[in-house]
């Protein structure tokens, strides 16, 4: 689909630079906790809290952050019991948004997030009525290297993704929910190290953005969301048009 691809590179060079600027740190000890309350403490035995680990070692989060937030998990620290959380909205256009919350006060962030949309363009969504619109998936990326398109989707496929996209310097892989690090694994084998693995809400039909103006709201909007600090993801379902890229340059 016309843009896709563009967009999918500037949302991970913002992960990346957020990553720079150490504003990921919180998210990531979020994402651990998380992960070690539903599996448990032991990433040897826990998948999620495995990649959690694997994602904030390598964005140079300090062992003693790692090892407080799955305590936290664990119960070991007590304090505030978090939760994960899913509000939907929508945009300016139509577009569908679908926030990934972590928070200690579930009616707080929705509040919040409500204030945020309606100041925004957007209207804050009764749960159920943007989700059908999306599909739950695991998403994973490694670095291009020599691999043409058809390389790719032969040793995604061999490795048990189920789609390939280009991501820029990357190809992105997506799979199902149950075979993330099944295929994360596999790639391992064959000498492709993965990265970022997690589970994305996929949208079924993107929306696909023509007018600047609209665009420019959508993707401000895009950015108001995740800089929200109870977000751990944001997902839409709209794509920009090429005929327009340049102009939100």
């Amino acid at each position: 689909m016309a843009g896709h691809n563009k967009w999918s590179k500037v949302k991970h060079i913002k992960a990346v630079v957020d990553v720079k600027r150490g504003k990921v740190f919180s998210k990531m000890a979020k994402e651990i906790t998380v992960a070690a309350k539903h599996g448990g403490g032991n990433p040897d035995l826990n998948a999620r809290l495995r990649s959690a680990v694997l994602a904030a070692r390598a964005a140079n989060v300090p062992n003693d952050n790692i090892e407080r937030a799955i305590k936290k998990g664990t119960g070991e620290l007590g304090g505030a019991v978090i939760e994960e959380v899913t509000y939907e909205g929508y945009g300016p256009g139509g577009v569908a948004f679908m926030v990934e919350v972590v928070t200690d006060n579930r009616n707080r962030a929705a509040n919040d997030l409500r204030i945020l949309l309606s100041k925004n363009g957007g209207t804050f969504a009764d749960a159920g009525s943007v989700a059908y619109q999306f599909t739950r998936r695991g998403e994973l990326r490694f670095d291009k290297g020599s691999l043409n398109e058809d390389a790719a989707m032969e040793l995604a496929l061999e490795a048990g993704a189920d789609d390939v996209q280009d991501g820029g310097d990357e190809w992105v892989l997506y799979t199902a929910t149950d075979q993330l690090f099944n295929v994360v694994a596999a790639l391992k084998e064959k000498g492709v190290t993965a990265s970022s693995p997690k589970l994305v809400y996929q949208a079924n039909t993107p929306l696909v953005l023509t007018d600047v103006e609209t665009a420019r709201t959508v993707i401000k909007l895009y950015d108001i969301l995740d800089d929200y600090d109870d977000t751990q993801n944001v997902h839409s379902n709209f794509e920009i048009d090429d005929s327009i890229a340049d102009s939100l340059d």
